[in-house]
């Protein structure tokens, strides 16, 4: 063998090495991932996609293998983009449960139900679609413990199956991985705080809010949507429920041992609606929350004086508000679903009166 050939052997050699131990690192083992559904998305470190499976009450780390791309050249516009995914699918029936970007390159991907199947879609900066292959590839799982049973309970418009609210959001915070949602305990709110690599899963902490909207304590109800952030240097939870409370809850609390943690509620935000997705960014060196709604549209929400907000402790009736200032964001209507593109640009999923899902690119306010 000659020298060129060796040096060639070795660095062939090195470099399968260095994607071994990567996945070492990270826990990832080749093999293919058998999702019963794909409800929910958050980036980690990497290429790294962390995918909610509520269905199955499992939490899944996928190798993307999205590593080209500059997020801050990404313009993604796509009208119809159900119809879109089917045709790449090869889908009659497309539904999006939630989309994330990647920071790193500005590839956003998209969960759906693809004929009551599971599948995932990436999109690149430009706008082209091309399916996740979930074969072989590289990837992680860890099974949520005291994940509510899969059954259907009560009747009529009563009736639900509280296994689909098992995984509500997902943030990848500090080397941690958060989830939201419902667990089968006393207290069935909780946040988990998941090591990653994976290990097994933290049973969770029930969550108790100050709903002011119904003027009292309750811990029945999964926040639909949350970031982390750090909060005058501590990291921290902003989560909103239904009808519409937004809580702060120290990280500490959450890893504090014990079984239930009280939130502080930072403001009511108006009853009878349901918050359907948040991010955090900043502008003019201020930063924002962009919460999106089913019945009172986004809104751009202050962060100052979080820290000294003592919580609300009163009720606050007819759907009115209190607490943190927010302005109504009138250019975005219709926002089903969000993620931060860039520094100035948001990515939304938006859909105006019954017509179709379109996917935009649009400055953040």
């Amino acid at each position: 063998m000659s020298l060129k050939s060796l040096s060639l052997a070795t660095l062939c050699v090195l470099a399968s090495m260095s994607i071994s131990h990567a996945a070492d690192i990270r826990g990832l083992e080749k093999g293919t991932p058998e999702m019963k559904s794909a409800t929910t998305l958050a980036f980690g470190p990497e290429d790294i996609l962390f995918v909610g499976d509520a269905k199955a009450a499992t939490l899944f780390a996928i190798a993307t293998g999205d590593t080209e791309g500059d997020a801050s050249k990404a313009s993604i516009n796509i009208d119809n983009l159900p119809k879109a995914i089917g045709e790449v699918l090869h889908a009659a029936k497309v539904e999006i449960n939630d989309l994330a970007v990647n920071p790193h390159t500005g590839s956003a991907f998209v969960a759906v139900s693809a004929d009551d199947k599971a599948a995932l879609v990436k999109i690149d900066g430009a706008g082209k679609l091309t399916p996740l292959s979930l074969t072989g590839v590289s990837y992680s799982k860890v099974a949520l413990a005291d994940a509510p049973e899969d059954k259907v309970t009560g009747e009529g418009r009563r009736s639900r199956n509280s296994r689909m609210d098992s995984i509500t959001d997902i943030a990848f915070f500090e080397n941690k991985v958060l989830v939201s949602g419902l667990r089968n305990a006393t207290s069935p709110s909780t946040v988990r705080e998941l090591n990653f690599p994976f290990t097994e899963s933290d049973k969770g902490m029930g969550i108790e809010i100050y709903h002011a909207a119904h003027g009292k304590s309750e811990d029945g109800s999964a926040m639909r949507t949350f970031v982390a952030m750090m909060i005058d240097g501590e990291p921290s939870l902003l989560g909103a429920y239904v009808c519409t409370p937004l809580v702060r809850i120290p990280v500490k609390d959450i890893e504090a041992a014990g079984e239930k943690v009280k939130a502080t509620t930072v403001a009511e935000l108006g009853n009878m609606n349901r918050p359907l997705d948040m991010i955090a960014y900043e502008k003019d060196g201020v930063s924002y929350l962009l919460l999106s709604n089913s019945a009172r549209g986004v809104m751009k929400i202050s962060t100052a004086g979080l820290k000294e907000n003592k919580g609300l402790t009163e009720p606050v009736r007819g759907g009115g508000k209190a607490g943190q200032a927010y302005e109504d964001v009138q250019s975005m209507t219709g926002v089903v679903q969000m993620d931060k593109l860039n520094d100035h640009s948001a990515l939304i999923l938006a859909q105006a009166d019954n017509g179709p899902q379109n996917l935009k690119t649009v400055p953040l306010p």
